[in-house]
């Protein structure tokens, strides 16, 4: 019994550290006062002026880094769920080689990742803007699609492929019609990991956006913060985004809980 109260204590209290600063931020979001832990009554001013156009330079970083975030994801989810088949077609040696390989972007600090990359851009003559940074995105995020979409390749009956081509299909048929079902859902998940991570990337997105104002929703904050405070519109914004991902995580657990739901009562009729 006292095992089991402490544990749950400690998961409580785990939670509430995790939580308590985005409670706290959203909760003085509806507040105008300037200084956050400062509270002069409920109001909307700050989503007002968040939407109104006054805040010109947040809602741009919010534009660029979601399209950043969407091309990175969408490429890096093309290929990383091409360089998983090719992986899991190789030889049981050469594919835990590739796999430690493929491990060493996902554990090496962001920081050397976003200095190795500038040196690459600039040794190779590139002019750093939009296209840098999308490329290096694509870099670090295509790992993690290899690493979501393994596991359900893992799954798949390696005789279906082969099945589809004895039956007439083209290898590209068979890719799209056999493979691509199987493991269409790591790849969803690689693309939501993919464009979460790219959304959150601060220092490669700062060591190669070059000087051209290109300004991502981490990178204006960070300028914020140097000019000697944050301006009240990121309580409004930090607050709708974690009620879109909050909705987002929703929706999936729903989807998923019904598809499970439904393929038990599949297996039961039979």
């Amino acid at each position: 019994m006292m095992k089991r109260i402490l544990s749950r204590g400690y998961l409580l209290l785990l939670l509430a550290l995790l939580y308590a600063p985005i409670i706290v931020i959203a909760v003085f979001s509806f507040t105008e006062a300037k200084v956050m832990g400062n509270w002069t009554g409920f109001s909307t001013g700050i989503y007002e002026q968040l939407f109104s156009g006054k805040s010109v330079m947040i809602m741009k970083s919010v534009e660029n880094t979601l399209l950043i975030a969407l091309i990175a994801a969408a490429v890096a989810t093309l290929l990383g769920g091409i360089a998983a088949i090719g992986i899991y077609n190789m030889r049981h040696r050469q594919r835990r080689m590739i796999q430690f390989v493929n491990n060493i972007p996902m554990l090496n600090p962001d920081i050397i990742t976003g200095v190795s990359l500038f040196v690459l851009f600039v040794f190779m003559g590139f002019t750093q803007g939009y296209t840098t940074v999308i490329l290096a995105h694509v870099t670090f995020c295509t790992p993690y699609v290899v690493l979501s979409v393994m596991p359900r390749l893992m799954q798949m009956n390696p005789n279906i492929y082969e099945a589809a081509l004895d039956l007439g299909a083209t290898p590209f048929q068979a890719l799209r019609r056999v493979v691509m079902p199987e493991i269409r859902s790591g790849m969803i998940s690689g693309f939501i990991l993919s464009f979460t991570l790219s959304i959150d990337d601060f220092a490669v997105t700062y060591f190669t956006k070059g000087s051209i104002g290109l300004e991502t929703i981490s990178t204006q904050i960070y300028a914020d913060s140097r000019k000697g405070g944050l301006s009240p519109e990121w309580r409004a914004l930090s607050t709708i985004i974690f009620l879109a991902v909050l909705l987002l995580l929703l929706v999936i657990n729903y989807r998923t809980m019904k598809h499970a739901h439904n393929r038990q009562s599949a297996i039961r009729a039979k």
